[in-house]
Parts: structure tokens; sequence; C-alpha cells
């Protein structure tokens, strides 16, 4: 025990605890490879997925705001790795694998479309005929057959952890093994190749990379909001989660500029669900006694939360953004835009795919009319806002 307060492994970093998933324990990829000599699974599963293009994508992919509206704004590239970090420091907390956590943080976005959800609304409108569109079955999509970088495989080929904890990170998704009913088709097609038991629940780094997210969203969507003008501190007064740190701020430091305040105001926020996670978490650990990572699975409900309280003022938090945020008029204007943009697009390719670019117009030959709207859907997603953009004006304007 060292004095942090964490027994220590060889490599310095602390030990796992027994329901961690243990890499050397993994249960492998779909296509056997020599694995690293000096990486564990879970960090050559890290690697590639940050050296992937999808991954890349994400700087000019909207969080909210899109893309050209200011240097300041998150992007899907800023936010993810506000949750990575978020991810990694409540994993090492929790002694589980951070480096697993840390990869399902950093792949958990790669199936957003451009747009943020409004263009991932507008996807599923136009796909809806054709089996529908979900970011997250998208994402499975993109690691498991979209990125075509390796020599040996379509994808990065992670392993199974990985694909199951990006697969079902939100919790179980089918009621039992083997049923279908309700799951995006990109998940129906993974499974006839492999068994993700999305009927349990995910392991204990992939529940970590889901509240992280909801950590890193609901704070710097306040951040953002409040630097955009969408709303003002006054408004966020009697939000349980924000109002009294506001004050405190404020108290302890008086007159402080807006934006010191601002950003004093959301690391607290941070702070305080961290730590209101943990605590919570911990005594969920204490009751369950699990010893392994299959007991976390077998769990009826999730191990990592946030108390009560905590979930109602995220609650309420959540619903002054959606009112006065995410149905702002402003950014309706904008993500109204951003849904014409993607049915547009979605409308004219699938029509005429003859105007797909070349590799993607030689995938959609001679398919049929289902399996050609899939070629288009996955061209139109795997779009930054600014390429779609620009795409959308190269196909439109008669003059360009």
């Amino acid at each position: 025990m060292t004095a942090d307060g964490f027994t220590r492994g060889v490599d310095g970093h602390p030990a796992l605890a027994p329901y961690a998933t243990h890499p050397s324990a993994s249960r492998g990829r779909l296509v056997a490879e020599p694995e690293s000599a000096t990486r564990t699974v879970f960090q050559r599963d890290r690697d590639r997925i940050i050296h992937s293009g999808a991954f890349r994508r994400l700087k000019y992919k909207t969080q909210v705001f899109v893309y050209h509206q200011g240097d300041h704004f998150r992007t899907r590239l800023t936010h993810t790795l506000e949750v990575a970090q978020i991810a990694r420091s409540l994993a090492r907390y929790l002694q589980a694998d951070e480096d697993l956590a840390e990869a399902l943080a950093l792949a958990h976005d790669l199936g957003h479309p451009p747009f943020g959800h409004s263009g991932e609304d507008a996807l599923h409108e136009v796909m809806t005929p054709y089996g529908g569109f979900d970011h997250n079955g998208q994402g499975i999509r993109i690691v498991t057959a979209l990125e075509a970088r390796y020599a040996g495989f379509d994808g990065l080929n992670l392993t199974w952890e990985t694909l199951e904890g990006l697969a079902k990170h939100n919790g179980p998704l089918i009621p039992g093994p083997g049923r279908t009913e309700g799951l995006p088709w990109a998940l129906v097609e993974y499974a006839r190749h492999q068994d993700l038991e999305l009927h349990t629940q995910p392991g204990i780094e992939a529940q970590i990379a889901a509240l992280s997210d909801d950590i890193a969203y609901n704070t710097h969507d306040v951040d953002d909001g409040l630097r955009a003008g969408l709303f003002t501190v006054e408004d966020l007064a009697d939000q349980p989660l924000v109002g009294p740190l506001i004050s405190e701020v404020a108290r302890q430091h008086p007159g402080l500029e807006q934006s010191r305040l601002i950003h004093e105001t959301t690391r607290r926020m941070i702070d305080r669900m961290v730590n209101d996670l943990l605590e919570e978490t911990s005594g969920h650990l204490t009751d369950a006694a699990p010893v392994s990572a299959g007991d976390i699975r077998a769990l009826s409900s999730p191990v990592v939360a946030m108390s009560r309280s905590l979930e109602e003022a995220n609650k309420g938090l959540k619903k002054f953004l959606f009112e006065r945020m995410y149905r702002h008029f402003e950014v309706n204007r904008r993500t109204s835009k951003g849904k014409r943009v993607v049915r547009e697009l979605f409308e004219l390719l699938h029509e005429d795919p003859g105007c797909l670019p070349t590799n993607w117009r030689e995938e959609a030959s001679g398919l049929d009319e289902t399996a050609r709207a899939r070629v288009v859907c996955d061209y139109i997603a795997g779009m930054t806002d600014r390429y779609a953009l620009d795409e959308h004006r190269r196909l439109f304007d008669l003059y360009d």
C-alpha cells in the first residue's frame, strides 16, 4: 500500500480489483493475431481507436454548436477527450482497468453523424424504411467493418470486451440471449459474427465510461451555453446542482470576472459529481461483493451510479438545458439546416448513386434498394459537418 492508498502492481499502476476486467483474461479478438509484448490488449485497443480515421473526424463534428460557430465551443473530439480524462480518473480510484475505460470513452461517439443529434434524427428518418439509424450501432459498424486500414481484417479487430462495452455501455439492450427485437440493424448484423451478450450488464469499465459521458456532457453544456449567451448565471440560481456552487464561488471570490466564475463553477460541478459517484459506487460494490467481472455483468442493475439526490438534480439540469439551450431558436435554426442537408444528401445519393465518390459508387453498384441505402448511410454518417456542407454545396449549387 502506497501513500495514495492504492496497492501497486508491477508496472506502478494501482492493482486491479477482482471485479475489474483483467486484460490477461480477455476473450480475445475475432481475428486472431499476435499480441504486443509491450502493451496490454486494452492499451492496444485504445491506440487503434486513437489512430483511426473516424476518431480524427470527431474534430469537425458537432456537439451542440456547428463547428464554425467559434473556436471555444466543444466539438465531438474535445468532448471525447474530456470524457476519457474523467473515465480514467474514476477507473483508477475504483481499481478497474484504466486503459479499457479510456478506450471505451474515446470510441463512444465514433458513430455520430454530422450535425449532432439533429443529424442523427434526420438520418434515422430517411433510413426508417431500411432498418433505421442508431449512432451506437454505427459505432460498432465503424470499428468492425468500415475502418479499412489493416491488411488482415476489416475494422480495428478490437477485443471482445471493448466491443461489448461499446455496444451496451448504457446497459442491456435485449431481455434475453438470442433476442434481437428492438436492436439497431447494425447490431443485429454483427451478432451473426460474435455474441456480445447484449442481455447482461456491461463490465465496470463500460459503466464508468457511460457515467463519465454524462458528467462531461452536463458540465460543458452549462459552460458552452453561458459563454454563448443562451442563458445567464442568474438563470441557473435555482438549479440544485449548479446554483449553490455559483454562490459558493461568488462568496469565496467576490468580484470575480465572468469567465473565471464560469470555469470555477463548472470544475466544481465535475468534482461534486465525481465524488458523489465514487461514494455511491463504493457502497454498491460493498453490497454486491463481486469477485469477478462476470459477477458485475450478472447483476440486475449497474454498480456504477450517482446518488438519487444527485440524479434528480441532474434531471432538473437536463430539463433546463433542453428548454434553454437545445431548443433555443438560434440552435434550432442551425440544427434545422443540418437536418435539411442530411435529408437532401441522402435522397439525391440514394436515387442517383452515380454521384457518389468512386470507391463508394463501386460499393453501391448492383445492390438492391436496402443495401444501397446502407452504403449511402455509411457515407453520410462518416462526414464531418464541414464536409457535409461542402458536399451539399457541390451537389446542389448549379453554379459550383
